[in-house]
């Protein structure tokens, strides 16, 4: 009788695997630091998440003024972009452009010692699309930046 639950118990776990493996696959955790790293180069996601979260630590010291971080995702095509109108948008506004479709989604601005999320539709992504994940402070997109692969 105790073989019976044994393999019963197993045959369930085998059944909701799959699931929960989705299931952590719908958080981009991501960490910054004073010397404009993120800890990640690629992040996945996948495709059948109905929610997405980027959640974002700033480990270094230095104030959201000089050594501020965000995550942005977006197409790859369109990061340049981004970046440029974000200078132009300032501190004030995260160094992204108020409105812009481009951004998928995006954190707010944080220092040292930091923490922020942020989450989005997951139908915004689609499997096999070519996006990328950085950071719009100012200069900080050269080192800041990873490939987000969306699976199915």
């Amino acid at each position: 009788m105790k073989t019976v639950h044994a393999i019963l118990a197993a045959s369930a776990l085998l059944a909701v695997a799959p699931f929960a493996s989705a299931a952590s696959n719908c958080t981009i955790r991501l960490q910054g630091n004073d010397a404009m790293q993120f800890d990640q180069k690629a992040a996945s996601v996948s495709a059948s998440c109905p929610k997405i979260t980027i959640e974002l630590t700033h480990a270094g010291k230095m104030p959201v003024a000089a050594m501020g971080h965000n995550v942005v995702i977006s197409q790859t095509a369109d990061m340049a972009a981004i970046t440029s109108a974000g200078m132009k948008a300032g501190a004030a506004g995260n160094y992204l452009p108020k409105g812009d479709p481009k951004v998928i989604a995006a954190t707010a601005l944080i220092g040292g010692g930091g923490h922020t999320s942020a989450s989005f539709p997951g139908n915004k992504l689609k499997a096999g699309g070519d996006y990328s994940f950085f950071c719009s402070f100012p200069g900080h997109s050269a080192l800041m930046k990873g490939k987000l692969t969306v699976t199915k």
